[in-house]
């Protein structure tokens, strides 16, 4: 669906490389094929080994990038980033990697997830002298690492992320090495490939595509990567606990053709369409999905269906980033630009009107609202996810429980409120058929705190959410 309207975003996407001499180069296309991960900020530091150099700024790579910033940028080594930006929060001191600088070396970090108990280390630094330049968690990892007090990096790093929660996936540059690290539960994607002789780490495996590398591996959980010139070693900083990578990733985040913990996203929403016409047939002339990450799912719920498949929404590619919506009545003019029905293929049809999820609701009925207004006689509304009934503490700009629409209305209210002829949600049970990981861990390896409310890890009493941490 349309992410920046209905209010659930991704943070953001990580990308590096080392030992290739056009890295920064590289990371600004592997960025750019990461760009649906934010879309408020972007930057890139890179190394010869003897500084690091940074360029960031606001807007989509393209528009960062746009003024020849890439020609001075020389090393054999970068990492990179692309922001969402919730609200309050889009300050230049807040886009990443951010840069810091000792005596004795420099530090670059990139990170993409929400620590749930920043809050309580960012108190417990400041106590101890420590003084922060951003609203973000990102930092909290720096002043850990500065103060552990081991003398080798590796150390450093890997002591400092034992006292981290929550989710993570960091990326951490010098002049002299990359670190790479996963939290312990691996709620967020990060894979490892190859470009030659130099190594690549992103946050989706259709970065790799993009700049030629062949996928590798995926991080594990808890695991700490050291690449520099004599190759890449593996280290812990965690004991192997259960797998619980974000359930959206599938869903809605992630790429078509990004490969998640070997995974292909595509076949996985393709899966979940067919599990949903399975639990949720209905009788209808046409299904058409929700662009763009609804589109896969509606394929497979009308192959399981034999109900013909069409286009009937079409998306906006040319709105940008820039549509403010002040009022109510430019927001309902927002969906309208940004998506269209197809009056030919809807007109005096029943349809079925697959899409990812509902957060609030208003979105949804806008959707119903226009296929009605362009002549569909009933729209019959199905959910390629069960309903989000609680908030993400992980990294995802969800709304307090009190905004989830699920979390105050049945199936039945909600499907009154939008306006929908039907409503079916899939199930939990069917969402991991659908995505078909292995059943060895509980719940398939899969984060279903969205739908059930039982987080993988402890939150804290202070812990504060994606969406209200860069208010503060």
């Amino acid at each position: 669906m349309l992410a920046d309207i209905k209010g659930l975003n991704e943070e953001c996407g990580v990308f590096g490389i080392w030992g290739h001499q056009d890295a920064a180069q590289l990371t600004y296309y592997g960025l750019h094929s990461l760009q649906h991960r934010g879309q408020e900020g972007a930057g890139i530091v890179v190394t010869d080994g003897e500084k690091l150099k940074m360029h960031k700024g606001h807007g989509l790579v393209t528009e960062v990038f746009s003024r020849g910033e890439l020609e001075g940028m020389t090393g054999h080594a970068a990492i990179g980033h692309v922001r969402y930006s919730t609200a309050g929060g889009n300050e230049y001191a807040n886009v990443q990697p951010l840069l810091f600088r000792s005596q004795t070396s420099s530090l670059a970090v990139a990170h993409n997830g929400n620590l749930v108990n920043a809050n309580a280390l960012k108190h417990q630094l400041e106590a101890q002298g420590s003084i922060f330049q951003t609203t973000s968690d990102t930092e909290v990892l720096a002043h850990l690492i500065k103060r552990s007090g081991y003398m080798d990096l590796k150390d450093q790093v890997r002591n400092a992320l034992t006292m981290l929660k929550g989710a993570y996936a960091f990326v951490i540059m010098t002049e002299e090495k990359l670190m790479v690290a996963l939290d312990p539960n691996g709620l967020r994607p990060l894979s490892i490939g190859m470009l030659g002789d130099a190594y690549v780490v992103a946050s989706e495996t259709c970065a790799f595509d993009v700049v030629g590398a062949e996928y590798l591996r995926d991080v594990k959980p808890g695991e700490l990567l050291i690449i520099d010139d004599n190759g890449m070693t593996a280290d812990r900083f965690s004991s192997p606990t259960n797998r619980s990578i974000c359930s959206m990733e599938y869903i809605y985040f992630s790429r078509p053709d990004s490969n998640i913990d070997q995974v292909n996203v595509h076949s996985a929403r393709k899966n979940l369409g067919k599990e949903l016409y399975r639990e949720a047939p209905v009788e209808a002339d046409v299904v058409t999905g929700v662009p763009d990450s609804s589109i896969s799912a509606a394929i497979g719920y009308a192959e399981a269906s034999g109900i013909p498949y069409e286009i009937g929404l079409i998306k906006n590619r040319y709105v940008g980033r820039t549509f403010i919506q002040p009022s109510q009545e430019l927001r309902e003019l927002g969906v309208k630009m940004k998506l269209s029905p197809v009056r030919g293929i809807v007109e005096g049809k029943r349809v079925v009107m697959v899409d990812d999820s509902i957060v609030r609701g208003t979105t949804s009925r806008r959707i119903v609202k226009m296929l009605r207004a362009a002549g569909a006689t009933e729209v019959h509304v199905r959910i390629t996810a069960p309903p989000i009934a609680h908030p993400c503490y992980y990294g995802i700009d969800t709304s307090e429980r009190a905004e989830l629409i699920a979390s105050n209305h049945s199936v039945e209210e909600i499907r009154d409120i939008i306006g929908a002829d039907s409503l079916a949600f899939l199930s939990p049970e069917g969402l991991l058929r659908g995505i078909g990981r292995p059943d060895g861990d509980p719940n398939n390896g899969q984060c279903l705190a969205c739908f059930t409310g039982k987080y993988p890890t402890e939150i804290y009493p202070d812990t504060v959410l994606p969406y209200e941490k860069e208010m503060v």
